[in-house]
């Protein structure tokens, strides 16, 4: 057989897989998910923020501007995590982790100089563009340097740390709206700089992450992966010779067209594709709907005062901080199929329960957050296990642009128009019409569970390149 100078054989992705749990994968989850860290406080403050916006002699906002606003933001994520998706599957996982965070700092900043609702709702739309681009960066990283049989908990718990992050949001909207420690109307303008502050921090803890070796080895740059991948081994003391692991051949590219990506995704990956769509759109929804609302629900319906509201979101986060992590090690044991099914149904049965009882006026503010902890604990599982389906469901080559094409279109179906359809139910004063709303986003969340019982893939302890062959791969 004549040398082909494009093809390479390799057993990067073995090797990978091999390794025990170490100190390099730590810092992995660690400097991975203070982003979402970053993006679970940015999204709380919006929430909690949401009646110091109204109250703000400056700005006025009612609760059309408030969903205005989080519509922009969502809108803006989805259009990022597009373009920068692209960027990511044609450039590296590393470069565009300083570019959408870069993008995410200047923006976020911004944002706590702004005067009215379309200045504040432009830097909205940047700073969602941000961090839409840095779920495809990062979730490719993810699903590319954690051993196979850890997967599924590793990635739920690194989404999940969105809700630290909430937990900080909530507990420094409590003191940056207390009149008694800052006026109100800068402590909005301070709790986005604070934001602003701590990307700068996480640019700095994603210096010594490497490069994908298994993007590295499919883009031409054999010899970098190898390096990566030895100075990777060289962290784990003991580890035995790289010697009769399974290979892969694979024709090495620069970068994939378009035309295939569509073909891969409505082709060729026809039924993942269904079950992506369904999984991201309706945990798009019922999240986006609910949490970017949540202040306004409690302040409206339960006169509760707009710097108190932190108090009512730390229980909150913490149950979907806690659904990942005491949950999620069943994803990798029990299944994806099964798991994923069991939290959207449960999720959506138990949200149309509250949403009846919050209609018939049956419970407190206190109440209610004890029935929102409930929900999330799953719901929070369900969400992050949607990111981790869309993620590793599908070919190597196109990881980044098929993560961004999916949150991108579950976003821009189930999340954008979500925080403005809630925010005109609110300003109805109807308990019923609320219901109505929450009631849609049980029916979506209960059907995204069955497609994925029924159409759902058990990627569970397999190799990515098991999972999904890649579009270069040689027999």
């Amino acid at each position: 057989m004549a040398y082909d100078p494009d093809i390479v054989e390799t057993d990067i992705p073995a090797r990978l897989d091999r390794l025990p749990w170490g100190r390099f994968h730590n810092l992995v989850v660690a400097a991975l998910g203070i982003t979402w860290i970053l993006d679970g406080l940015e999204v709380t403050l919006a929430g909690a923020l949401a009646g110091a916006l109204k109250e703000s002699p400056v700005l006025r906002f009612s609760n059309v501007d408030i969903g205005l606003a989080s519509s922009a933001y969502l809108a803006g994520a989805v259009l990022g995590a597009l373009f920068f998706g692209w960027l990511t599957d044609r450039l590296g996982r590393k470069k565009l982790f300083f570019i959408t965070l870069a993008v995410y700092l200047t923006a976020t900043a911004a944002t706590a100089f702004t005067w009215n609702i379309w200045t504040f709702a432009l830097c909205r739309f940047v700073t969602g563009a941000g961090i839409g681009g840095e779920y495809a960066a990062i979730n490719s990283t993810i699903q590319e340097l954690i051993p196979a049989r850890m997967r599924g908990w590793t990635d739920l718990v690194i989404n999940g740390s969105f809700w630290i992050g909430a937990a900080i949001g909530a507990a420094g909207s409590i003191v940056l709206l207390d009149p008694a420690f800052i006026d109100p109307d800068k402590g909005w303008r301070l709790a986005f700089l604070i934001g602003a502050a701590l990307a700068l921090i996480i640019f700095f803890m994603r210096l010594w992450i490497p490069e994908s070796p298994r993007w590295l080895m499919t883009h031409g740059r054999a010899a970098e992966a190898h390096a990566v991948i030895a100075g990777i081994e060289s962290r784990f003391a003991g580890l035995p010779p790289a010697a009769g692991l399974p290979r892969v051949r694979l024709r090495m590219r620069r970068s994939t067209p378009l035309g295939e990506v569509a073909h891969t995704l409505l082709h060729r990956y026809r039924q993942r594709t269904l079950v992506g769509l369904s999984l991201m759109a309706s945990q798009a929804f019922f999240y986006n709907a609910i949490f970017f609302t949540y202040a306004l629900i409690l302040t409206d319906f339960y006169g509760v005062p707009a710097n108190n509201v932190g108090w009512y979101l730390l229980p909150f986060a913490a149950g979907n901080f806690l659904g990942p992590v005491l949950i999620g090690r069943l994803f990798d044991t029990i299944g994806r199929r099964v798991m994923i099914a069991v939290t959207y149904i449960t999720s959506g049965v138990l949200l149309a329960a509250t949403g009846y009882l919050f209609m018939e006026d049956l419970i407190s503010a206190e109440t209610q957050t004890l029935c929102w902890m409930t929900i999330f604990f799953f719901a929070s599982a369900a969400a992050s296990s949607a990111y981790l389906t869309v993620s590793e469901n599908f070919p190597l080559e196109i990881r980044a642009l098929a993560i961004a094409f999916f949150y991108a279109v579950g976003t821009g179906v189930g999340g954008v128009a979500g925080p403005w359809l809630f925010g005109v139910l609110i300003d109805t004063g109807s308990r019923v019409s609320v219901f109505g709303g929450y009631l849609l986003g049980a029916v979506l969340m209960v059907a995204g569970g069955l497609v994925a019982w029924r159409f759902g893939v058990n990627a569970e302890r397999q190799p990515l390149e098991t999972v999904a062959r890649p579009l270069t791969f040689i027999d």
